[in-house]
């Protein structure tokens, strides 16, 4: 057993990478591939299908070179959970590229079901908003010349990155999906735990294009032999989030998580009970062992994304790390905020309408300035969702765990506890997302105990709040009045 591996697939926003865990939890072998962002219009966000698909398989073999199919027990799926793929079942070739999360092109489609807000919220715990894929695949149904009698004839099928990942996978003949993907779409109702024929009428999609929803740690079916030569059962799947949760935090309900990644994440696991915000999200964490639990999640829409920006966009910085350094040679953030509004505001605001600005700026501004604004909005916006979450959840946080790209930048981590007046605890494992989708794959296939599992996260490094109460709450004042100036920017 001892030789044994659970391999996991992490399909993110930027890259796509394959981990081989042992049964201690150590990585065995890992790979990693970026793909290209494709930005057809302001505020539109898409992938290349076959670029997830290629990457994802690329990054397998590299895996398997190094450990051997032989040693491989089972296989785990994690993925970006809203982005939105329709494809021709017979050919497997996409009718268009995948829709990313972050697109926001959908704004007028949910201004014209405004009507069904409550409705809509009430039975999928989500709000309407253009991050989810319902309205999504109403624009590839309404945009796609031909698509729609495609669909009668019953040759198209829907998928996030993981139905599409899981179809190829098999060789065309799983089409599943779990209860943590399927909540982020807004037909699924999560108080009876099915695709709800209601939403499918208010959003004009058919059920026959909808993936089959297995529990989380379901068989769901078999590597084809043509991809390592021999078939390996896949035993587990789970959102991103969802499978960071399950890393980090397990069933412990007085922790949340917060991954810092191209957007940040904030999850607390509400075990089975149903807790609803009007500000935060109220979604299926996972369905382990016949039992649903639940999530409160914050999704910020620009996290990491803001350093990238910085980079590629305005090139004041060469790499996202050096924001650390400029940063830290700054004594105070000297009035400079920045509300990354770069595709709207997600929680708690969700304005699709406010856009990004930076206010403070003097002749005495710097790049160092910009960079720290960026790595405080982060901190920021999440002291804004943990707060909701603490009120809704009518209890206190006793910890914060953190992981992410960015959980890397001691800065942020120092500068979030000091905001959010809450102790941090950063993991020695960054990818706790691939972690996930190992956890509910090894416990599926008992690699693992629950209690096993949970010994496996091991912390990295304590940050405590260090900076002046008083001029901490100064900040977050001036940094709330620079959200209110964002907001309904757009027309």
């Amino acid at each position: 057993m001892k030789s044994k591996v659970i391999l996991a697939f992490d399909l993110g926003t930027t890259g796509n990478r394959v981990m081989a865990f042992s049964r201690e939890g150590a990585v065995r072998a890992r790979s990693y591939y970026e793909f290209p962002q494709i930005f057809p219009q302001p505020g539109w966000v898409e992938h290349d299908p076959q670029a997830i698909l290629e990457t994802s398989l690329k990054a397998l073999q590299d895996v398997v070179a190094v450990i051997g199919a032989e040693k491989i027990e089972a296989i785990g799926i994690t993925n970006q959970r809203e982005t939105s793929l329709l494809w021709d079942k017979k050919t497997g070739q996409p009718v268009h590229n995948a829709i990313v999360w972050q697109d926001r092109r959908t704004e007028k489609i949910c201004q014209q079901l405004a009507s069904q807000r409550a409705l809509i919220t009430k039975r999928t715990g989500l709000f309407l908003d253009p991050y989810f894929s319902a309205t999504k695949i109403t624009w590839l149904m309404d945009q796609i010349p031909g698509l729609p009698e495609k669909i009668k004839k019953g040759d198209i099928i829907f998928g996030t990155p993981d139905t599409w990942l899981l179809w190829h996978l098999t060789g065309g003949r799983v089409h599943a999906t779990d209860p943590s993907n399927a909540s982020r779409t807004l037909l699924y109702n999560i108080n009876e735990m099915h695709f709800d024929q209601e939403l499918l009428r208010i959003f004009n999609i058919p059920a026959e294009i909808l993936p089959e929803v297995k529990d989380s740690d379901a068989v769901f079916g078999l590597l084809d032999k043509k991809f390592i030569g021999r078939e390996i059962p896949i035993t587990g799947i789970l959102g991103d989030q969802q499978a960071a949760l399950l890393a980090q935090c397990g069933w412990d309900k007085d922790r949340a998580k917060v991954t810092y990644g191209t957007g940040i994440f904030a999850m607390a696991n509400t075990l089975n009970e149903l807790c609803r915000s009007e500000r935060l999200v109220t979604t299926v964490a996972w369905k382990i062992g016949g039992e649903v639990n639940y999530a409160l999640e914050g999704s910020i829409f620009i996290g990491g994304a803001s350093l990238q920006w910085l980079r590629d966009g305005l090139q004041i910085i060469e790499k996202a790390s050096d924001s650390e350094q400029m940063a830290a040679a700054l004594e105070n953030n000297e009035g400079v905020y920045f509300v990354p509004a770069l595709q709207g505001l997600g929680a708690p605001y969700w304005d699709p309408q406010a856009r990004g600005i930076i206010i403070g700026l003097t002749r005495k501004t710097t790049r160092a300035n910009i960079a720290r604004a960026a790595l405080e909005a982060m901190a920021y916006q999440v002291r804004e969702v943990v707060d909701e979450m603490q009120l809704t959840m009518k209890q206190k946080l006793a910890v914060l765990r953190v992981d992410g790209g960015a959980a890397a930048n001691n800065f942020l981590l120092q500068f979030q506890a000091d905001i959010a007046r809450i102790t941090l605890e950063r993991t020695a494992l960054n990818e706790t997302t691939a972690l996930g989708a190992a956890g509910v794959s090894g416990l599926s296939a008992k690699f693992w105990s629950q209690e096993e599992f949970k010994k496996i996260v091991i912390k990295d490094w304590l940050f405590t709040p260090q900076l002046d109460e008083k001029i901490a709450a100064e900040y977050y004042r001036k940094w709330q009045e620079a959200v209110r100036r964002s907001l309904r920017w757009a027309p």
